[in-house]
Parts: structure tokens; C-alpha cells; sequence
């Protein structure tokens, strides 16, 4: 009798590109989605289109892909956020044991305080309204440089990367978008990809300056279409799409209004998408003259409407991993759901959910 070939339980792979949304700290929600599809290991990713947050994301991942594969871009994804965690202990607008004391507070290593608790966070958002970072920060001091540099081998990067990256920026004079990629990969890049105008100088490249990327694409995917990659592209949400009722406060209007300027480039790109796709189904654009995406996404829309806008400073550790193993259990759920689709067909309603 002849030999049966031998049976492979290894799972097959699918090729696909992620496109990260920024949100300060609230990235770490996409580091835990991250972390889960690269334990996975079914997802081959071909190319990472981000802003911000996630362009820090993207770049750690990249790099520690090109040490050590999925298990090396776990652990420098990590690395990354303990990194933020330890330089966060020792900033003044952390909340510290007096704030926990004056809110009857019992402070423990375990629990995450509020870093609207802080009067100095209080403060520094007064000051922020009246004083530009300008007259704040003349020495430019910007933290996120230290944590980048000793993370990621740019170089390296640039030499060669195992995953095409394009990061996002806004040129503050002409308000066009700028991706960088390839040879323009620079840890000024990244620092211009979140370059926050109300508390950091704007970011000069090449003569050029430049704001947080959010403004003009959270996240772009327009690098994800031109290029020939595959036609999946997976949205990691930060932002909320959907906040229901309607905001009262200051306080919750001004971050109602942030959520959706940081959601309106992204809204246009997927009406642009529904548009040819739509031409495509009627017979008006043939195959060959326009490409058929097909979009997925992952968000958490009441996690993250939840969450209060100063929590996008709050780099304290456990705070930071409970937002990591709430991506990683929307990142379970959604391969459970939806693996089978992937390379098939889009698992988001494009109309239903952003038009």
C-alpha cells in the first residue's frame, strides 16, 4: 500500500495590510490587537499604513520582526510600551500620591489612577489653552525621541524593512498629507506622525514641518491601494466611531469634536472605496482598470467612548495593559469570526458603518 502523504496541521496563511489609528496612550489597545494576530500566525502582513500612536506601533513592530519574526515583534511591541510606561512614572502630569490621598484613594502598584485626578494634569491643561509649546517648551524637549531612539535600529529599517511602512504627517503650511516610507523612514518621521501642535513644535524634515498625521489620514489608506500589495486592508480602530447621546460638558464636546476630526479622513477614503467598488459591481470600472479592497475592521467603540480624553496621557502600566488585553480579546474574537472571509470578501458594511 502506498504511503499516505503526510497530514499538516499548520494552519494557512493569508496575506493582509493593517492600517493603525492614533490616540496617544489608547494605543496600546492596538498593541494588545498586535500581539494577538501575531501569536495567531495565520496573517502574513505585507505592508502597515499608520498615524501617530500607531505609526510607533508599526515601526516596533517592523524592527522586531526583522530580529526575530513574530515572536521578536511581540516582544519589541512590548519593550515599546514598558518603555513609555517607565518614562510616564516620572512626568509631572502623572498622578501622583498626594492626588490619590486628596480623592480618598487608597493607592496600590495593582491600580491605575485616573490622570484627570491630577491637579497638575489640570494645570498643564489651562496652560496648554493660553501658552503655545513654543513658550512652553522652548528647549523642544520631547520624550517620545529618547523611547524611539533606544527602541528602534532605523537604519536598519531603511535598509531593509521585512513589512513596507507608511507613516503619516501633516505638513503645517500646505495642510497636505505626507507618507513616509522606505528611505524617508526617520525617527523624525515618526515623532512628526505624532506631533500633537498643542504640546510639541512642529517637526521640521527637509525643510518642511510638520503635525500629528491624524489631521489628514488616521490612518491613510490610500498607500495600501497604489501599492501592489494585497487588496485586504484590517482597520484598527483608537478612535470611536459611534459615541451615542449628546455631549454636555466643554470637556465632552471638545473630545467629541477631536474624535471625529480624527475619524473624518478615514470616513472619506471608505466613501471613495464604496464609490469604485460600486462602479466595479455595475459593470462601469472594469477589474483591471481599479482594484476591488476589501475591508476589515476591529474597534471597540464602547471600550473606547469610555475611556476620558485625558486618558490619552495616562501611561501607568496597569492602565496600559488592560487597554492591551482588550485588543487582544477583540483580535481573538474577530479571527474567530472572520478568518474564513479574509482574501474573500470585506467583513465591514462599508455604507452601514461609515457612510
Amino acid at each position: 500500500m502506498p504511503r499516505r502523504p503526510s497530514q499538516t496541521h499548520e494552519p494557512p496563511t493569508k496575506a493582509i495590510n493593517l492600517a493603525l489609528q492614533g490616540g496617544g496612550s489608547h494605543g496600546a489597545f492596538t498593541w494588545g490587537v498586535l500581539d494577538a494576530l501575531l501569536q495567531d500566525g495565520r496573517l502574513q502582513l505585507q505592508a502597515i499604513s499608520a498615524t501617530s500612536a500607531g505609526s510607533l506601533n508599526a515601526v516596533a513592530l517592523a524592527d522586531g520582526w526583522r530580529k526575530g519574526g513574530a515572536e521578536g515583534a511581540r516582544q519589541a511591541l512590548q519593550d515599546l510600551w514598558r518603555a513609555v510606561a517607565g518614562a510616564g512614572r516620572v512626568h509631572p502630569l502623572q498622578p501622583s500620591w498626594f492626588d490619590a490621598f486628596m480623592q480618598g484613594i487608597q493607592h496600590s502598584a495593582q491600580q491605575a489612577l485616573p490622570l484627570e485626578w491630577s491637579p497638575l494634569h489640570l494645570w498643564a491643561q489651562a496652560m496648554t489653552q493660553m501658552f503655545s509649546p513654543y513658550q512652553l517648551n522652548p528647549l523642544n524637549i520631547n520624550p517620545l525621541r529618547q523611547i524611539v531612539q533606544a527602541q528602534i535600529d532605523f537604519e536598519a529599517l531603511r535598509q531593509h524593512s521585512p513589512i513596507q511602512l507608511f507613516l503619516s504627517a501633516t505638513n503645517v503650511e500646505t495642510g497636505k498629507i505626507r507618507v513616509f516610507s522606505g528611505a524617508d523612514l526617520s525617527i523624525d518621521a515618526v515623532l512628526a506622525s505624532a506631533c500633537l501642535p498643542t504640546l510639541f513644535q512642529a517637526v521640521e524634515i527637509g525643510g518642511e514641518y510638520f503635525w500629528d498625521g491624524g489631521y489628514m489620514g488616521n490612518p491613510a489608506i490610500f498607500p495600501l491601494i497604489y501599492e501592489p500589495v494585497a487588496a485586504d486592508v484590517l482597520i484598527v480602530h483608537v478612535n470611536p466611531v459611534l459615541r451615542p447621546g449628546v455631549p454636555r460638558t466643554s470637556a465632552e464636546i471638545a473630545n467629541r469634536i477631536n474624535e471625529i476630526s480624527f475619524n473624518s479622513s478615514l470616513m472619506r477614503e471608505m466613501r471613495a472605496i464604496a464609490f469604485v467598488t460600486s462602479l466595479i459591481d455595475r459593470g462601469k470600472l472594469k477589474p483591471e482598470d481599479a482594484r476591488r479592497m476589501r475591508i476589515h475592521s476591529i474597534r471597540c467603540d464602547e471600550l473606547m467612548a469610555a475611556q476620558r480624553v485625558e486618558s490619552k496621557m495616562d501611561t501607568a502600566w496597569p492602565y496600559l495593559c488592560s487597554l492591551r488585553d482588550a485588543g487582544r480579546e477583540q483580535a481573538q474574537a474577530w479571527l474567530a469570526a472572520h478568518w474564513a472571509q479574509v482574501g474573500q470578501a470585506s467583513t465591514v458594511d462599508i455604507r452601514a458603518e461609515f457612510l
